[in-house]
């Protein structure tokens, strides 16, 4: 499914193609992007184990996590699991060429899955967070649901590696996305 335009205005539409997929795949874990958490709402009675990532904390400032302990409590009462981490595709290296310049090769891996748009790259991200968390088993297709900014647009099988081995990630088909981003 290619949607028109980017944005949470596809973020129903996704969530129900994902789900239905992992039913029909028999894939038994959906990991999900959010910063504040509106688009694991949508999944509260999906009967999949759902793992919920974040932001990192201090990400976009300083000493703050965006995810508000509320929205936390709520999302963890549907029997979500939350996972915080460093961003895996950026992190410490976007630092250090902020710092000093240049471009690192973590940075080139994002930037070329960005060319599928912003949601393969950050549904690549937070597979490898989870996995790298030990929220996600190792060896298994799983459905990761992002977006492109605000909502989600995208949802994709991935089988994800862990960061040692970014590369050994297999994108086994890409469920929706936005034509255009």
């Amino acid at each position: 499914m290619y949607f028109k335009k980017s944005g949470k205005i596809n973020t129903e539409e996704t969530v129900k193609l994902a789900v239905k997929t992992a039913k029909e795949r028999n894939i038994n874990y959906i990991v999900v992007a959010t910063s504040k958490g509106d688009v694991p709402a949508y999944l509260k009675d999906c009967g999949i184990n759902v793992v919920v990532v974040t932001h990192a904390n201090g990400y976009p400032e300083s000493g703050v996590q965006e995810l508000s302990e509320e929205k936390r409590k709520e999302l963890e009462g549907y029997g979500f699991t939350i996972y915080t981490s460093s961003h895996v595709l950026s992190g410490a290296e976007r630092g250090l060429s902020k710092q000093f310049g240049g471009v690192m090769p973590v940075e080139i891996i994002a930037n070329s899955l960005r060319m599928l748009g912003q949601g393969t790259k950050v549904g690549v991200e937070i597979s490898t967070m989870a996995l790298d968390g030990g929220v996600i088993p190792y060896g298994e297709d799983i459905i990761a649901i992002s977006g492109s900014g605000r909502g989600a647009d995208t949802a994709m099988i991935i089988r994800p590696a862990h960061a040692s081995e970014i590369l050994k990630t297999k994108i086994r088909e890409i469920i929706c996305k936005p034509a255009e981003w």
